[in-house]
């Protein structure tokens, strides 16, 4: 009977290198919030839906991370932070190389200016604290492909 192989060896080599190279890094979730229970809530909350999270202090520190981890995949940032906040987190973020990054904002203190202003910086949503978790994990999940 003939062999009736339709890939070539040179293929099917192809073939065994791509299906052994290792798993790309899962997508990560970055949240910056100066108040460190509200990060590690926010982080405990992703975390039990087996997201993985890092988590910054600060707007320069999110940067940093942003700077040097490509495994971020969304950044989720509060609106009130010092020295600066998040819509100039946002605004550095869509001037940089990692402009096209997913944001959602989580604040307990917002006025509708913010609202709009953030809006007009395409972020994905504007969440109010305390968080609906159902609605910021279908947005996450979403935002990561995992919907």
């Amino acid at each position: 009977m003939p062999d009736h192989d339709i890939l070539s060896e040179a293929e099917r080599e192809a073939l065994s290198a791509v299906m052994l190279e290792p798993d790309l890094p899962p997508q990560r979730v970055l949240i910056v919030d100066d108040d460190r229970d509200a990060r590690e809530l926010l982080a405990e909350i992703l975390a039990l839906d087996g997201i993985h999270c890092l988590t910054a202090a600060s707007g320069k520190a999110a940067l940093d991370l942003l700077a040097s981890r490509n495994s971020i995949g969304l950044l989720i940032t509060d609106l009130r932070m010092a020295p600066f906040d998040g819509l100039d987190l946002i605004r550095q973020v869509r001037e940089s190389v990692r402009a096209a990054l997913p944001i959602i904002i989580v604040s307990g203190d917002a006025e509708v200016g913010d609202a709009i202003a953030a809006m007009h910086l395409n972020v994905v949503d504007f969440l109010l604290k305390p968080i609906d978790t159902d609605k910021l994990l279908a947005l996450v999940k979403h935002e990561l492909g995992m919907a």
